[in-house]
C-alpha cells in the first residue's frame, strides 16, 4: 500500500462519515479516527499510538481533524488470552455486529450455548443489508468478544468456541 492508496482511503473515510476505521494489510495497520460529534460537557479522549511507522507528509487537502496512525505489527507465536483448544469465530465482513434479530428478541448465541455447524450465531449489518452469520464449527460458546451494536472489521474475532 503506497501513500496514494492511503490518501484515497482517508478521503473515502472522511466522505463516508465513519468515525473510526482500522485496516490491516500484511504487517501494516492503518487506523483513521475522526472526531465524533460531542454532546455538552464531553471532552476528547487521548489517542494512543504504540509504534508509528514513518510516512511521507500527507497533503493538506485531507481533512485535518482525522487522527491517523500506521503501526508495524509484530506477530507473536503465543496467544496471550486464548486457551490453545479454543477456536475463534471471525467476522467474514465489515459492518455492525448484532447478537439478535431485534432488540426485543433473545440473542442467537450466548455464553454456554451449544452451537452446531450452520447455526446462525449473529447478524452483521453492512450497507443497510442484514447478513446472518452462520457458525462454521460445532461446540460450546465460551466468550462473546464483541458488544452488541458495535462496528466490526473483516476477520475480527467475534466468539470463542470450545469445539470439544
Amino acid at each position: 500500500m503506497d501513500l496514494k492508496d492511503i490518501q484515497e482511503l482517508i478521503k473515502f473515510v472522511a466522505k463516508s462519515g465513519a468515525t473510526e476505521v482500522d485496516l490491516e494489510i500484511d504487517n501494516i495497520k492503518i487506523s483513521i479516527k475522526s472526531p465524533s460529534k460531542k454532546r455538552r460537557g464531553e471532552t476528547d479522549e487521548p489517542v494512543n499510538i504504540i509504534h508509528q511507522v514513518p510516512v511521507q507528509s500527507i497533503p493538506s487537502q485531507i481533512p485535518s481533524e482525522q487522527n491517523i496512525s500506521i503501526e508495524k505489527i509484530e506477530k507473536s507465536d503465543s496467544k496471550d488470552d486464548v486457551d490453545s483448544n479454543l477456536v475463534e469465530v471471525k467476522s467474514s465482513m465489515i459492518g455492525t455486529f448484532y447478537r439478535s434479530s431485534s432488540p426485543d428478541k433473545p440473542p442467537f448465541a450466548s455464553v454456554g450455548d451449544q452451537i452446531k455447524e450452520g447455526d446462525v450465531i449473529c447478524i452483521v449489518e453492512a450497507m443497510k443489508l442484514f447478513n446472518e452469520i452462520e457458525s462454521e464449527i460445532s461446540g460450546k460458546i465460551v466468550k462473546v468478544l464483541v458488544d452488541d451494536a458495535s462496528p466490526i472489521e473483516f476477520d475480527q474475532p467475534l466468539f470463542l468456541v470450545d469445539p470439544s
